[in-house]
């Protein structure tokens, strides 16, 4: 599930997203405005204006399945208003527990990758 060690990336919905919205409509959305293919396997996260709910949708290999929170007290990050549009698995489990930390800047590093350590130059 959002547990998952693959590398996944999680693509944050450009605004306020319509809670009232389900597989179809999270699909629709994560082809047309956020631009992706919503069978990627990737995370799709969509934020209420009032920012008390959010969804995530996935691609589980089976089907879709929506994750949903309502925060009982305080309001979700505004993640629309970063300026990177991508989270982390880790940047949206804090997220998710309604952490702050995220307001405006990315707390995970940039993407690794192990070739980059050896230098091609002679």
């Amino acid at each position: 599930m959002i547990g998952s060690t693959r590398n996944l990336h999680v693509y944050v919905h450009p605004g306020a997203a319509d809670m009232r919205k389900g597989y179809d409509g999270l699909f629709a959305l994560t082809r047309d405005a956020i631009g992706q293919d919503p069978l990627s396997g990737h995370l799709f996260l969509f934020v209420a204006r009032n920012r008390k709910r959010a969804k995530v949708l996935f691609w589980d290999g089976t089907g879709l399945v929506i994750y949903m929170k309502r925060l009982e007290q305080g309001r979700f990050v505004a993640v629309w208003e970063r300026e990177s549009k991508t989270l982390t698995v880790s940047e949206l489990a804090l997220f998710l527990e309604g952490s702050t930390a995220l307001k405006s800047t990315s707390l995970s590093p940039s993407c690794f990758l192990p070739g980059s350590l050896f230098s091609t130059s002679s």
